[in-house]
């Protein structure tokens, strides 16, 4: 009698995350996902039909069906988009960024929801960047500016913002360096470890 050696293949791919206890967890519909920690609140929703999103108190469980590699990017990418959540709602983003001029003093000031910047290379008209997000902090001192926030893509999507809005075009790049540069990313406040405990499976302990 020949034996049959083949393996069972699951139907589905299921990530845990094992959430810490300082944050809380709901999904609704659409699987929305709502997180409450120590710095706010946080909600995305992951709507897709080979996705569904699940909690059970503080674990978070990400299943992908049918089990091929679409499935699998798409649980790992909402897996790393939770991951962000927890760790901005728990440490908080944070972005430095430094005013280099050299020809014109520079001048820059942060407004509702925008960032204003004058004297950009002797220009007569200010030159402005986007805030995004209504949790997102921007602070300017001199020549110092620092972007705060929970949310990971509003955070470096301002960021990016303000650097591009100094972007020069039609100049030589090696004599004219003046703009507003990216120089360090990191978190408001010290991360110890990881942030959460991810497991293959829906049994968490």
């Amino acid at each position: 009698m020949v034996k049959n050696t083949s393996k069972v293949v699951p139907v589905a791919i299921v990530l845990t995350l094992k959430v810490p206890s300082e944050i809380t967890v709901s999904v609704g519909k659409g699987n929305t996902v709502t997180l409450k920690g120590p710095k706010g609140t946080l909600e995305k929703s992951f709507k897709n039909y080979r996705l569904n999103v699940t909690a059970s108190g503080n674990n978070l469980t990400v299943e992908g069906s049918p089990n091929n590699r679409k499935s699998m990017v798409l649980v790992k990418s909402t897996v790393a988009h939770i991951r962000n959540m927890i760790e901005g709602l728990i440490y908080g983003y944070r972005i430095e960024l430094k005013v280099v001029y050299s020809h014109f003093p520079m001048s820059v000031t942060v407004e509702k929801g925008k960032f204003t910047i004058k004297n950009f290379l002797g220009e007569k008209f200010p030159r402005h960047a986007k805030i995004i997000g209504a949790a997102t902090k921007v602070e300017a001192k001199g020549q110092e500016v620092t972007v705060t926030g929970t949310n990971k893509e509003d955070v470096g999507q301002t960021a990016t913002n303000i650097e591009q809005a100094t972007k020069v075009r039609k100049k030589d790049i090696r004599r004219f360096q003046d703009g507003i540069y990216i120089v360090a990313r990191n978190n408001m406040q010290e991360r110890k470890g990881p942030v959460v405990e991810i497991i293959r499976g829906k049994d968490v302990q």
